[in-house]
Order: structure tokens, then sequence, then C-alpha cells
């Protein structure tokens, strides 16, 4: 294309470009080009000897699996993770409702407490909106900001378990410590799961659809449904009517 004109060439090596980068998998990016020198779209990048810290938004993620039509069994992720470096800790997010006999996500926050994970709830609170209905309302994203920060000193990679975009001043903020960090959410449900500015912060997007196989519940026989971890309710910390 020796004699084509400047922006011929030009497109024509924007297109290979792409080609060379994104091959059959245009459909998942958006129109607008990515961050110059980002490579963040892509498999989980961990190294040996990483010190790894897991931090997982319950309500966000388990919005976002349930868009994909699948349970996660919260063991395999646990021992995914833990495999691909040293994992020092896995926080695991949800308000929950304290003034009942029984919620749906107990069970659930009991077998986590036990097998491996740091939970970190509080109550919900209760108001009444304009119309006047009662409303529960818990909103977790200061307890996780926080525990990023503190614990950003004693590690080399944080995962993000959620698509929300009010996390991505927190990832930068983390990135300026020398952390990686990756963030798991979906583009693949209707609509996407994960913030677009938050997606384009991250080191690594993780799409959560291609951990399904490694971390989704398979039905246990008889004599391993007493270890299997609960199934994970729609979390109490969720906007709900009373």
């Amino acid at each position: 294309m020796t004699g084509a004109p400047k922006c011929l060439r030009w497109c024509s090596a924007a297109i290979n470009y792409q080609d060379m980068f994104y091959p059959g998998n245009r459909h998942e990016f958006p129109a607008r080009a990515p961050r110059v020198g980002s490579t963040n779209q892509g498999p989980m990048v961990f190294y040996p000897q990483e010190r790894i810290g897991l931090f997982i938004d319950g309500s966000n993620l388990y919005a976002a699996a349930r868009a994909l039509a699948f349970d996660i069994d919260y063991k395999r992720l646990l021992e995914l993770f833990a495999s691909k470096g040293q994992l020092i800790r896995a926080f695991y997010y949800t308000a929950v409702v304290e003034d009942q006999e029984y919620t749906p996500i107990r069970p659930l926050v009991d077998w986590l407490d036990y097998n491996g994970y740091t939970m970190v709830t509080k109550p919900t609170k209760e108001f009444t909106d304009s119309s006047g209905r009662r409303k529960i309302k818990g909103n977790m994203d200061i307890e996780l900001a926080i525990d990023v920060m503190e614990m950003a000193p004693h590690l080399n990679h944080v995962v993000l378990f959620s698509g929300d975009g009010d996390f991505r001043r927190l990832v930068e903020a983390v990135q300026r410590k020398g952390v990686r960090v990756s963030v798991v959410s979906t583009i693949r449900s209707q609509p996407p799961m994960v913030a677009d500015e938050l997606r384009r912060q991250a080191d690594i997007f993780i799409e959560l659809q291609d951990l399904q196989p490694l971390i989704c519940r398979i039905l246990p026989s008889r004599d391993d449904r007493q270890a299997a971890p609960p199934l994970a309710p729609p979390s109490d910390g969720a906007l709900q009517d009373v």
C-alpha cells in the first residue's frame, strides 16, 4: 500500500492491530478504543510468588453469576485462587438482616466463616422511600475499600469480585502503591454487570463466565452434600421491599 493515502494506510494498520490482539472476540469490546497501553482483557495472569488477596462483593458477585445462570461453589473458588500463588486472605462482604429468626443468607455466611473466608457483615438499615414503601438497605462499599487499602502493603495482587464502577478510584489508588488489580465480573450478560470505567482501570479483567467450569457448583452426591457449601441466596444487602 505504498501509494495509498495516509488515512487509508492508518485505517488498515488499525484493523490489523485489532485482528492481532482480539481475534474472534470483537463483539466483547466496546466501540471505544481501549486505554493506550491497556492489555487488561484476557486470561488470569498470576505469578507463583505473588501474595494474593480476594475481596468479594457478595451481592454483586451473586447477581453476576445469576445473570450467567450458574451457582458458585465457594470451596472451588478458594482452591482455584490458592493454586495461583500465596493466598493471604479471602474477604466476603454482605449485609444481613439481624432482627429476623432466619435469613436465607445465614447458612452461607456461617459456612464461609468456617471454611477459609474472612466474613465482613453489618446489619441492614430499614427506611421509607418517597412513596411510603418500607425498604431495606445495606451497602458494604466502605468496608471493602478500607480493607483493600489496609491490606495493600501486604499484597502483590488484589482480586476484586465486583462490577461496581464506584470502585474505580479505589483500584487506581491501590495501583499507585504498586499492587496489581484483577477485576472479576461479566460483560456477557444483558446488560453487562461490570462498569466500563472499572474494567478499563483494572490491570486484568477476568470474565466470570470463563471461570464457570472451574468454580461452578456441581450437584454433589449424597455422601458429599453435608460438606458442600450452601447455595448463595440473594444478598440481604440489596434494596428490597419489606
